[in-house]
């Protein structure tokens, strides 16, 4: 089974933490969605024909899509691949595209899951991270979508910003567990080049991360999360019942996927690409038939590395099974390096390396430990 992920490069305006490629002029939202249907079928046969388990429009800004946008998209995806009846169908939607017009549209398409970017209840944090929506949006965009039958719901929350005390914190962890939502994306806040924010605190105008009040609300998260019988199954995913994403479940296990769209990427266990990152640029290349992305090889090493990395975010940590795949050299210098960590919260088995979830936040660390230099 494979995914897909594709990528609408628009929103209605940029949120000052934002570094994901993105415009905010719509003006050809139109061609770019043909476009993006032609790569479709232009793909087809990246994934050797294996069935597609798992679909998620990501960005950027999805919901922004109309009706008629994405049933375009899913006539020519259907007609491409074999698309399990089962999939998981993924839409990111920011909430003040979810009126109740606009969820009943969606509840008759293929989408069976909402990824929902809330950021927070609190209108402070909101204006500070220049989202497009009110804290009353929110939570109205929350309780309209499970009214009109959408059950599989993720929502991502950031803590960390300047704005958010540890009360207002623990305040939006309440909100989300008295709204009964099974899964939770929660992000530190972090400085990304070239963004708003990142200029803003170079220029004064904003503070700078306290990274002990990140620790600290990464820490009250984790007791919170707990306590209302909730799993931490990835450094920044939770979810109750072993609701897991599905998709990105299958990008921390090495499921192959084919990424559509202005700088999606790709990956085939051998290979990854990515689509380049630009607008212009991307319509141009494909109106032309030319190459549109780049390729890197994996090497050995590439993929001892990328597995590392990806494992250790999990609750499944690193399987001693998949290390023993590896050649000679590489899996005596895993097990010589697994010999000298000495790490808080490392959990070693028989079986595999994982790491608690205290310290979780800290897997960079262990990983460039076992990396080959």
């Amino acid at each position: 089974m494979a995914g897909i992920y594709i990528h609408i490069p628009f929103c209605k305006q940029a949120c000052s933490y934002c570094n994901f490629h993105f415009s905010t002029k719509l003006s050809n939202k139109a061609v770019m969605i043909d476009t993006i249907a032609s790569e479709i079928e232009a793909r087809k046969l990246y994934l050797n024909n294996e069935p597609i388990n798992t679909i998620y429009f990501g960005g950027g800004t999805p919901s922004l899509l109309s009706e008629e946008e994405l049933t375009r998209l899913f006539e020519v995806l259907y007609k491409t691949f074999e698309i399990s009846a089962s999939a998981e169908i993924t839409l990111e939607a920011n909430p003040d595209d979810l009126t109740l017009m606009k969820l009943k549209s969606l509840r008759s398409s293929p989408i069976n899951r909402l990824s929902i970017g809330v950021q927070s209840f609190f209108e402070e944090d909101l204006r500070f991270m220049n989202r497009a929506h009110s804290a009353d949006e929110a939570t109205s965009s929350i309780k309209n979508a499970q009214d009109q039958g959408f059950e599989n719901l993720n929502l991502d929350l950031i803590f960390g910003s300047p704005t958010t005390t540890d009360g207002m914190w623990q305040r939006n962890l309440e909100q989300f567990f008295e709204l009964k939502i099974p899964h939770l994306s929660a992000y530190s806040l972090t400085i990304e080049e070239k963004t708003a924010l990142a200029h803003q605190i170079k220029t004064g105008k904003s503070q700078n991360i306290d990274e002990a009040q990140n620790y600290r609300q990464y820490m009250l998260l984790q007791d919170a999360i707990k306590a209302n019988g909730y799993e931490q199954y990835e450094l920044s995913n939770y979810c109750k019942n072993e609701n897991y994403s599905k998709h990105n479940t299958a990008y921390w296990f090495g499921t192959n996927y084919l990424g559509i769209g202005p700088a999606a990427h790709s990956f085939n266990g051998k290979s990854r690409q990515w689509n380049v990152s630009n607008n212009m640029q991307y319509l141009k290349a494909l109106k032309e038939n030319k190459m549109h992305y780049e390729l890197e090889d994996l090497s050995e090493i590439d993929r001892y590395h990328e597995y590392l990395i990806t494992a250790l975010r999990t609750k499944w940590g690193i399987d001693f099974e998949e290390i023993e795949k590896f050649s000679g050299s590489l899996k005596t210098h895993f097990f010589k390096q697994l010999k000298k960590l000495n790490f808080n919260g490392l959990i070693h088995s028989e079986s595999n390396l994982r790491i608690d979830s205290a310290n979780l936040f800290q897997s960079d660390e262990v990983v460039r430990k076992l990396m080959l230099d």
